[in-house]
């Protein structure tokens, strides 16, 4: 885990290495043992990187990394079956002089070129350039876990592992006034229908599961997808048994790859099925103590302590509790919201945040968490009605009650004639929703009248392409909803110099989720089926089958209410007046003290964007 920067410019004399190193200097917190530096012998070429040692922890293996004298790679993230490719790229001959995974890398391009990403078991974002061929590759995981931005201006090129490091080279910085029209009416932080942009104007990200050539020779670069989901290839007739089976090795043996380190291994725990679930095949398959960290907000109703507590106990675990008081939350948030460099959705992140630099602050550099199983397993209440639709068309919504168990366990989501209707007329409801999504941004007077009509036009937004819940899972998996969540959490581990890793996105567990039937994910009522089942043996019964999912809840309402938090709120209002994205009039309307998942939080999302014109 490191952070990653590089510029290439047909003019030598363009940059140099002081400005590479402004670059790496304000990715630093996302490597603190180490920074290196290097230039192509005509000048052409810069490469750093910032090191976070965790695999191979000698001189050896510091980046950039040179292999075969001809290739040169900078890297981030992790490849978690490196020693297995390494073992099958020996036998064709390829020698090695590191024991991490950044060789192997380079050695998987040199061996299978382009097509190397489809081998990795990974969170990786990667550049190497090929000094015979003049050309540079770069690839970023299949799901986002890792970032990977990059500018193109004047025939250079220039990447990084955060958008702060190309405010450290000098290039402007300028807001993309669609990107905050979307965010303050739809509430989304990506544009599901070009995943490249970001919120600034010139500044994009390569997309998840994509591959960029970029020919120095010929000035142009093509972009690829290596990886995609099947949504439709469902193995209806699979067994109960055999699929607990699969999905339990699946999960185990994803566990098992990343607990590979050459330093120790924390757990973030908060007490839910997903955490507990990894914190117990963690206890079976470590030699090591394990350490636990909770967050905890005094005084707030949705507090899931006495389960973490619970788990913690059974796998004999080292439990750390993190108090998060309401005299800190301020600095926190705010220092969060710096570190995002874009907007973020809730105060759920601050949550995070607060546990990551607990868990750095204990001495922990890796850390595993259970983001993912709520994309890929079908965990939110939104996910019902698609299941039910599927149920609906296929005559059996009545036979199988879906609906009714739903409500016994205390879920109140409702199935009307529109979901009905929209069950065998899904582009209807589609063109429906987004006209109903129109007239609210339309009817958002808060915004400037003259911002709202320029940017009315351009409302990105976005449903499932496909329907059933496979669809559904398919567009927050890979279209809109977790690579958010992704940022998030890189972002907020690596300001602390720690790397976070995801078992549940193991590619295999994940396409071996995809091809189950539906009534694996959701069945009578219960969200997550499959992955309840598996594990209902090692957990606590309370933790195995609770139907509540609390994740990074915090009493944000209760935040709202205070005086230092209104403050902030109001002067993020203003400089939203200042850019002529809000209407004067809102600087006397009240604060809306909204919880974290409430609809449509304005106040919320002022005090998120306005940081982005500092």
């Amino acid at each position: 885990m490191c952070g990653i920067a590089g510029i290439l410019s047909p003019n030598p004399q363009q940059y140099a290495l002081p400005d590479l190193q402004r670059m790496t200097d304000a990715l630093a917190h996302r490597g603190p043992d180490g920074c290196d530096h290097w230039r192509s012998t005509d000048g052409t070429v810069l490469l750093g990187h910032r090191r976070l040692k965790i695999l191979d922890l000698s001189d050896q293996a510091k980046q950039p990394l040179h292999y075969q004298d001809r290739f040169t790679i900078v890297h981030n993230g992790e490849i978690y079956n490196y020693l297995e490719l390494r073992e099958t790229l020996i036998k064709s001959g390829y020698v090695f002089r590191t024991n991490g995974d950044t060789e192997v890398i380079a050695a998987a391009f040199a061996h299978w070129g382009s097509t190397c990403v489809e081998q990795f078991d990974g969170m990786f974002a990667f550049a190497i350039w090929d000094e015979q061929q003049q050309t540079l590759f770069a690839a970023r995981d299949r799901f986002g876990e890792k970032p990977f931005y990059y500018t193109w201006q004047d025939q250079t090129l220039v990447f990084a592992s955060e958008i702060k490091a190309f405010w450290a080279l000098g290039i402007p910085k300028q807001v993309d006034a669609n990107m905050a029209f979307n965010y303050l009416t739809l509430g989304y932080v990506d544009d599901p229908h070009q995943p490249h942009r970001t919120f600034f104007q010139q500044i994009h990200k390569l997309p998840a599961a994509h591959r960029l050539q970029y020919s120095a020779i010929y000035r142009t670069a093509t972009l690829e997808r290596y990886w995609d989901l099947d949504v439709f290839s469902v193995r209806e007739k699979i067994s109960e048994a055999e699929a607990q089976l699969q999905f339990r090795e699946l999960l185990r043996r994803s566990v098992q790859h990343r607990l590979r380190s050459d330093v120790p291994i924390g757990c973030s725990l908060s007490g839910g099925l997903d955490s507990s679930s990894l914190a117990s095949l963690m206890s079976e398959q470590g030699n090591f103590p394990l350490s636990t960290f909770t967050a905890i907000f005094p005084g707030f109703e949705r507090n899931e302590e006495e389960a973490a507590k619970s788990m913690a106990n059974q796998i004999n675990a080292q439990a750390h509790t993190i108090r998060i008081e309401e005299e800190e939350w301020l600095s926190l948030g705010l220092e969060c919201l710096q570190q995002q460099d874009e907007p973020v959705a809730s105060s759920s992140a601050f949550a995070q945040f607060a546990v990551y630099r607990s868990i750095a602050q204990a001495g922990f550099k890796v850390v595993i968490d259970g983001q993912g199983a709520d994309e890929t397993l079908a965990g939110y209440e939104r996910y019902y009605p698609w299941y039910w639709q599927e149920l609906y068309r296929n005559r059996n919504l009545a036979k199988s009650q879906e609906p009714v168990f739903t409500q016994a366990l205390g879920t109140n989501v409702s199935f009307d004639w529109k979901q009905k209707l929209a069950a065998f007329l899904p582009d209807l409801a589609a063109q429906q929703r987004k006209r109903e999504y129109q007239r609210s941004a339309i009817r958002n007077h808060e915004l400037d009248q003259q911002f709202r009509t320029e940017q009315i036009k351009h409302l990105n937004h976005a449903l499932p392409e496909h329907t059933g819940l496979n669809g559904a899972l398919y567009f927050n998996t890979c279209t809109h909803g977790l690579e958010e969540l992704l940022r998030y959490a890189d972002r907020n581990a690596m300001r602390f110099g720690l790397e976070v890793r995801l078992p549940f996105l193991s590619h295999e567990l994940v396409e071996f989720a995809f091809s189950l039937p539906a009534h694996f994910k959701i069945r009578k009522g219960w969200r997550k089926w499959i992955l309840r089942q598996s594990m209902e043996n090692r957990l606590p019964r309370t933790i195995a089958w609770n139907p509540q999912k609390i994740g990074y809840e915090t009493p944000q309402a209760r935040w709202m209410q205070r005086p230092d938090f209104q403050a902030v709120v109001r002067s993020a209002r203003e400089t939203l007046i200042q850019q002529n994205i809000l209407d004067a009039r809102v600087r006397e309307l009240p604060i809306r003290a909204q919880g974290a998942y409430e609809p449509d939080p304005k106040d919320w999302r002022y005090l998120s964007l306005a940081p982005l014109f500092g």
